[in-house]
């Protein structure tokens, strides 16, 4: 066993987040360290220049101030490729127009739901702030990419002609345009977005949105790859489809989980990033590291140095 000394934190208000995750690393436990062990991850991950580097995350986190780091992260171009869900779309698409506000856990939901206002944890999105919205500046958008003759598209595709009409650079959709870099949505109707959709083909019957397409994409993008690393928020369908087709060209070999979920349920989002190696959708030699804590704390500590 190697021996490797225990140091006390020495922290004042003139630290960066860069002093800080060696701190974190060089303090010995408990989740400081993971937190420290995942930037060394990814600090070997941005340095591996034919690593193609993907970041997955769900929703929820887009209807925070999280968004901005998101946001940043493909801007500035930190990773090639981009899974996550509907809601996305959704809170990144209705905050270009409408303002989202501070709420409560405790707030009372049937006084919310008498008010119009909808409760994400403890943000308060009110009700013409969502889907009105979103169905009143989305609808003309896809009226117009139907009519320039695009009537079958990837969801990437989708998100990237969206884009090209805004002009908003605080946003996610914006940003994965200007920079072509993917943002796939395997679960594209499972939100206000996809709620949209379905509604506009029901007069326009020859327009698709084809999730196959997002998938030959991954199979041509993946299959080839040397190596893989990802860094990826929270579980569910965005943490899965990243580590499902990784396994077919061996595995990822870098690897950041931040989950708040419990390994005992047997879930696929609470399951630490060891088990995948057991399915060979992470290498057996992988650096990687599962940090236990909520993302809107742990990734600014983590992503922070990188930005």
């Amino acid at each position: 066993m190697k021996k490797i000394e225990v140091k006390d934190m020495k922290i004042s208000k003139n630290t960066t987040l860069e002093e800080l995750s060696k701190i974190y690393f060089d303090s010995g436990g408990f989740t400081s360290k993971k937190v420290g062990v995942a930037k060394k991850v990814m600090e070997k991950m941005f340095e591996e220049k034919e690593c193609i580097k993907i970041l997955s995350f769900p929703a929820a986190i887009i209807s925070t101030g999280t968004r901005g780091i998101i946001k940043d992260l493909i801007k500035e171009k930190k990773f090639d490729l981009v899974m996550t869900t509907c809601g996305t779309l959704d809170h990144d698409f209705a905050r270009i127009y409408e303002k989202y506000l501070h709420g409560s856990f405790d707030a009372d939901d049937k006084k919310l739901h008498q008010e119009k206002v909808h409760r994400l944890g403890n943000i308060f999105i009110p009700m013409e702030a969502y889907g009105e919205i979103i169905e009143e500046k989305l609808q003309p958008i896809l009226k117009e990419i139907y009519d320039s003759g695009r009537k079958e598209l990837a969801t990437y595709e989708l998100v990237w002609e969206i884009g090209k009409r805004l002009k908003d650079e605080n946003s996610i959709i914006y940003w994965s345009y200007k920079n072509k870099i993917p943002l796939i949505i395997p679960g594209i109707t499972d939100g206000a977005f996809g709620l949209q959709l379905t509604i506009f083909m029901q007069t326009h019957k020859d327009f698709r949105v084809d999730v196959f397409k997002d998938e030959q994409f991954l199979v041509d993008k993946l299959f080839s790859a040397g190596k893989t690393g990802a860094l990826m928020i929270g579980g569910g369908i965005s943490k899965h489809h990243v580590i499902w087709w990784n396994q077919f060209k061996g595995g990822l070999d870098y690897a950041v989980y931040i989950t708040t979920a419990p390994e005992w349920d047997g879930s696929l989002s609470g399951a630490k990033i060891k088990e995948g190696i057991s399915w060979g959708k992470v290498r057996e030699n992988a650096s990687f590291v599962t940090v236990e804590g909520e993302a809107t704390i742990i990734l600014p500590l983590i992503i922070g140095p990188f930005l």
